[in-house]
């Protein structure tokens, strides 16, 4: 997940120069209406630690009378090991299952009794579950969400059936979907230790072979209030909802957390490869560079400022670099993307994947590819086309505040990477100052063949059952 999405419009680059004036203006003026959103969001955030090592984050906004209400733990696929691939997914999936006070399938009649919204998601990094409710219904929420981080109570038979429903979800999203098993093939082989090598909803054999203990497991072990933050934001009192916390988080019990190893990727020490061959409608490629992530205390760091911008260069609007040169001028790909996400716990990838225009080959589309980086590394980018960038990543943050749910979810992403919500406008601040040499030096430096894993999709025939993956390393 991206700290800040990059939305932009489809003015095109060679005519950036004649917008230089238009777009230094835009600069000017939302910088004023930064600073002032950075001064409310700082004095309207708050942050309490209780006895039991749980983190609270309130902000308030009272635009509207609704509050968003979430539950974040530090516990996501990056904390798996092997053989029980997938079960952090799968606990979230159980959470839904019943207390001592709340039945199964209980959970979500109740929300949507009081007009409320819920759901959760499993990351690599973290697990979340949040509800979206009228302010008065917070209590509500509050108090069966804290009583399922402490009383779940599953029975083996909801398990069985579950399990068979993620399964199936599974072969739905990827064993059905070309693009995901191209992906998942990517992960696996491009890093060596990492978890991140794992899909986070698992692979097949560790799902066929999980047991209900396995999940409860997960719970034990990471379902705690000091592995947990607390967010809430909307039409709320700080004082009334740190009480209300109090009473219902409060008596939940500290315990010990498993120990983390770090886990650190071995330098990678040339080029990787991989094949898959599965149903599709076309040739699929991706190419992958190791390259670093923004860490925690460690916000100087200029570098994953620079590959963040790299990528909006590339691919951040509708006449982007690699879009306007392979999709519109030379045709050799029917779409081009490109993803890189600087916050995370673990190693980062830069990845430019395509889907390969009919009549054209892979080598016809890597050495497109190379070509338009190449340009850039030898001839480095406009000042223009940079400042485009970096205004509307200000805007975009700007409109990205309108929305209670929206801030919600960018305190608890960025707090679950190890940073803290105050770190946001400098992160924000840290992206303007970056100069388009700084963004060529980390293109030359880090899209270099060394750290580069590229995998190909080979489609076969719609009928053609097996799925088939073959990989090789130079």
């Amino acid at each position: 997940m991206h700290l800040i999405n990059l939305i932009f419009g489809d003015t095109v680059i060679l005519q950036m120069r004649s917008v230089l004036p238009r777009l230094s203006l835009l600069f000017l003026l939302c910088m004023p209406l930064l600073a002032c959103a950075e001064a409310n969001q700082t004095a309207d955030t708050h942050e309490y630690q209780l006895s039991n090592g749980l983190k609270l984050i309130v902000r308030e906004d009272h635009r509207a009378p609704t509050v968003a209400h979430m539950v974040w733990y530090r516990a996501g696929s990056i904390d798996e090991t092997n053989g029980r691939t997938g079960v952090a997914h799968v606990l979230e999936h159980m959470m839904f299952k019943g207390t001592d006070q709340v039945k199964a399938g209980e959970f979500s009649r109740l929300v949507a009794a009081v007009g409320g919204r819920e759901n959760a998601f499993t990351n690599r990094d973290y697990t979340a579950f949040f509800q979206q409710v009228e302010k008065s219904k917070l209590n509500d929420v509050m108090k069966l969400e804290a009583d399922r981080m402490s009383n779940l109570n599953f029975d083996d038979a909801e398990y069985a059936k579950e399990i068979q429903v993620i399964m199936e979800e599974r072969r739905l999203r990827t064993e059905d979907n070309p693009a995901s098993l191209l992906n998942e093939s990517l992960m696996a082989t491009a890093f060596m230790s990492s978890p991140y090598r794992h899909p986070v909803i698992g692979w097949m054999n560790d799902l066929q072979n999980m047991k209900a203990v396995d999940a409860r497991n997960w719970y034990q072990s990471w379902y705690a209030p000091n592995n947990a933050v607390v967010v809430i934001s909307g039409d709320v009192d700080p004082e009334q909802t740190l009480r209300m916390v109090e009473k219902y988080y409060g008596p939940a019990q500290a315990r010990e957390l498993p120990v983390r190893k770090p886990q650190i990727e071995p330098p990678q020490k040339g080029i990787k490869q991989v094949e898959v061959k599965a149903p599709a409608d076309s040739l699929q490629l991706a190419m992958a560079w190791k390259v670093p992530r923004l860490e925690p205390g460690k916000l100087d760091d200029v570098e994953p400022y620079a590959l963040e911008l790299l990528a909006g260069v590339l691919d951040g609007y509708d006449n982007a670099r690699l879009d306007r040169i392979l999709v519109k001028q030379e045709r050799v790909v029917n779409d081009i993307n490109v993803s890189y996400d600087m916050i995370s716990r673990g190693p980062e990838l830069f990845t430019i994947s395509a889907r390969v225009a009919k009549g054209k080959t892979i080598a016809q589309s890597q050495a497109a590819i190379r070509g338009v980086l190449n340009e850039l590394m030898a001839k480095g980018i406009l000042d223009s086309e940079l400042k485009r960038i970096q205004v509307h990543l200000l805007s975009d943050q700007i409109y990205k505040r309108d929305s209670i749910f929206g801030q919600a979810m960018e305190i608890g992403s960025i707090e679950m990477a190890g940073f803290s919500w105050r770190d946001i406008d400098t992160i924000l601040e840290k992206m303007q100052t970056i100069t388009p040499e700084q963004v060529q030096a980390v293109a030359k430096k880090y899209l270099v063949d060394s750290g580069l894993t590229i995998a190909v999709l080979d489609p076969q025939a719609r009928n053609t059952s097996d799925v088939s993956i073959k990989g090789a390393t130079k």
